[in-house]
């Protein structure tokens, strides 16, 4: 069985024509703002991708072929990767960012929801292109491809099927018997959230501008901020609560959003992941807040909470916003958050990392493991939600974790040629593949990429997205089984 590239292309010009339609609304605020640069550099962006679009969808006519899981994978990664290339264009004609490697690796952190960034005088940029900048991250959050998925559900794309390859978590469940119904609620619920959090934020005194800003960076656990000290520049402690909770929200799983309305709240908190991930993060804050205070970093107990609680959120959501420079926190605390950076957020959730199902089920593996060493005639069964892991599930669950650690450590060794430290190297790497955004020393919450050479941030652009597509979807796509096998 060969890779459907007729397909593959054809739904290609439908990606472009979403690409263009979606930086009309920074095509908007830069005639707003009366930024001529940005608003060319716009246009020669949208209109290439109307045109090739239109190109593609003329000339790939829909194949006989049904569109199958090898195809989905290769058009996930695709997607992204064109999303990223295209998406890098405007911050190049416009001249915010000079280099083009330096507009890849920002856009790539953008859309998987990073965070990381190699600039330095972020509110020097025209105001348009750092609403791009953040508007990359609301339409990564949920998924491109799902969003394409809610919009047009009769191009033929297998819904279902492509949308797993790209949705976080080891398991995508559907709400409704056809997935573009799927799509359409889950971006139902993240419209909700980006709305009420916008007249929140609204009420506490921000501008429209900064609002939609930090929403688009909360909703998508992404963390771009129009600010060089990010949400820190705000000194309102209304503003932390309230970005705290939608952080901590969006690093729920969604489904579990129509649980509630449908079951009620006691059958979404007998959810073992979502009693995992709540536990963790009142653990963390509270001993986060108490080493602050006994170390005398801070001497006023609600500033210590309120820090302690938004960067614990912040980092387990894979959000990637600050309030403090954690970097210069007590030993104790950065080794919490260095743990925090290795769980993520819940899975089906817009948060990144290892997700904490899978922490949950490894743990619950682990303790089996124990088990049949004391008793080795002994059955035990390895329970989710009081329903059995299928072996399946948990092998695929223990392949990646895994495949996780492996590609820590190889990008590591790839990105040590720069001579950074230890902490510096291992922490870039860790904050890119989570898609977390700052990480420790040289690349901390007050700090950037910009001192990487231009092979490290390529590798760390990649690494972004294959932690955001989950690894195996985007790594697949370099095995030769993938293009040669006939079982796909």
């Amino acid at each position: 069985m060969t890779v459907n590239f007729n397909g593959v292309l054809r739904i290609m010009g439908y990606l472009l024509l979403v690409l263009g339609c979606s930086m009309l609304p920074a095509l908007l605020v830069a005639v707003a703002y009366h930024e001529s640069d940005a608003l060319r550099s716009f246009l020669y962006t949208i209109l290439p991708c109307f045109i090739l679009g239109i190109i593609l969808i003329k000339i790939f006519h829909p194949s006989l072929m049904k569109v199958k899981s090898r195809d989905g994978f290769l058009i996930v990664s695709l997607c992204w990767l064109l999303f990223s290339a295209a998406g890098a264009i405007p911050f190049v004609l416009s001249g915010a960012i000079d280099s083009y490697v330096d507009a890849f690796f920002e856009t790539c952190s953008g859309f998987s929801t990073t965070g990381s960034s190699i600039l330095s005088e972020i509110e020097a940029l025209p105001k348009s292109i750092l609403f791009w900048r953040s508007f990359t991250h609301w339409l990564g959050g949920m998924g491109i491809i799902v969003l394409v998925t809610a919009l047009l559900p009769s191009i033929g794309m297998g819904g279902q099927l492509i949308a797993s390859a790209e949705t976080p978590g080891p398991v995508l469940e559907k709400i409704s018997p056809r997935f573009s119904d799927t799509a359409k609620r889950l971006y139902l619920v993240y419209l909700l959230f980006t709305a009420v959090e916008t007249v929140m934020l609204l009420c506490c005194g921000m501008s429209l501008y900064d609002a939609l800003l930090h929403t688009f960076g909360t909703v998508g656990t992404g963390g771009f901020s129009s600010y060089n000290a990010s949400v820190g520049h705000f000194s309102n402690p209304c503003v932390h609560w309230i970005i705290i909770l939608f952080m901590v929200l969006c690093g729920v799983n969604f489904n579990l959003y129509f649980i509630l309305i449908r079951h009620g709240v006691r059958r979404v908190f007998c959810d073992s992941e979502l009693k995992l991930y709540l536990t963790i993060i009142g653990g963390a804050v509270a001993l986060i807040t108490l080493n602050l205070m006994l170390s005398g970093t801070y001497e006023n107990l609600s500033d210590g909470l309120r820090d302690a609680s938004f960067q614990v959120t912040s980092i387990i959501t894979t959000t990637g916003y600050a309030t403090e420079d954690y970097d210069i926190w007590p030993t104790f605390s950065k080794m919490i958050i260095l743990l925090l950076m290795l769980t993520g957020a819940c899975s089906s959730s817009t948060g990144g990392g290892v997700k904490i199902i899978r922490i949950l089920i490894s743990l619950k593996l682990i303790r089996r493991g124990i088990s049949l060493k004391l008793h080795p005639n002994q059955v035990v069964s390895v329970t989710l939600n009081k329903r059995q892991i299928p072996q399946e599930v948990a092998t695929n669950i223990a392949n990646f974790v895994f495949f996780y650690i492996f590609v820590t450590f190889a990008g590591s060794l790839l990105i040590s040629f720069n001579g950074f430290d230890l902490m510096t190297t291992i922490s870039s790497v860790l904050a890119c593949l989570g898609n977390i955004g700052p990480g420790f020393n040289l690349v901390g919450p007050t700090m950037n990429f910009s001192a990487f050479s231009d092979f490290s941030k390529l590798v760390l652009s990649f690494l972004m997205i294959a932690g955001r597509l989950e690894l195996f979807t985007f790594f697949m796509l370099f095995s030769p089984h993938y293009w040669n096998s006939n079982k796909c």
